[in-house]
């Protein structure tokens, strides 16, 4: 019996394991579509195809599905940004720095459109609040970091308001994006680079003059911006 027993246990946690992510892929669909506060348990349910009880086995309420949603991929989240905000080169260009970041947060958002439902909803779950409050002050500290490559000699207040625009630029632009799908969404993605390369170009134009580098902006076609740097 113990044998048996040894057998089985493992089975039943992956089988548990399997539905576990049944149950999130399908909470995950329900909030986009609905919106979290007006989805349901038996929403969530019937859109993995099980009983109300089956889920009830797993969680109490949807409450506790999303929380476990949002901390699978609040840890997700955090790797990503972690490697998207590594420290950057002085000699790389504005362009490429932007577009790398951009192209990190929005394959993840894309992946994940359910992140933006959840985090930036009138009604963030439980204490998810506090954990997206945290990831937020994290988030925007890395920023900061790359920007400040560019703007080196730039006061800490001003760098912390360039990045707090850029912050917010982007979110702004991410809703557009995720509310576009293929060819579109592609370009949604390529006008959202341009928008902070618009920014940010002038910003550290001015920063490099009063230090004697001079940064030029050329946009040579629609799609591509470039950087000039001259002694």
């Amino acid at each position: 019996m113990p044998v048996d027993q040894e057998k089985t246990g493992p089975r039943r946690q992956a089988r548990g394991e399997r539905r576990i992510a049944q149950l999130l892929e399908a909470a995950a669909s329900v909030f986009c579509t609905t919106g979290y506060t007006a989805s349901s348990t038996n929403a969530i349910a019937r859109e993995a195809g099980v009983s109300p009880g089956t889920l009830y086995q797993f969680f109490p309420n949807k409450e506790a599905i999303a929380i476990e949603l949002g901390d699978r991929l609040l840890h997700e989240m955090r790797d990503m940004y972690g490697e998207a905000l590594a420290p950057v080169d002085p000699s790389t260009p504005l362009e490429e720095a932007v577009g790398a970041v951009v192209d990190r947060f929005t394959a993840f958002n894309c992946r994940h459109p359910v992140f933006f439902a959840l985090m930036h909803g009138p009604d963030i779950p439980g204490r998810l609040a506090e954990d997206h409050d945290a990831l937020h002050a994290n988030l925007l500290t890395g920023i900061e970091t790359v920007i400040a490559v560019f703007l080196p000699d730039a006061p800490a207040a001003d760098v912390t308001r360039t990045a707090r625009m850029c912050l917010g630029l982007y979110k702004a632009g991410l809703e557009l994006v995720l509310s576009h799908e293929g060819t579109e969404r592609e370009a949604y993605i390529q006008e959202l680079k341009k928008v902070l390369i618009r920014y940010l170009a002038p910003v550290v134009a001015e920063n490099r003059a009063e230090n004697g580098t001079e940064i030029q902006a050329e946009n040579r076609t629609p799609g591509d911006l470039t950087t000039t740097r001259t002694p």
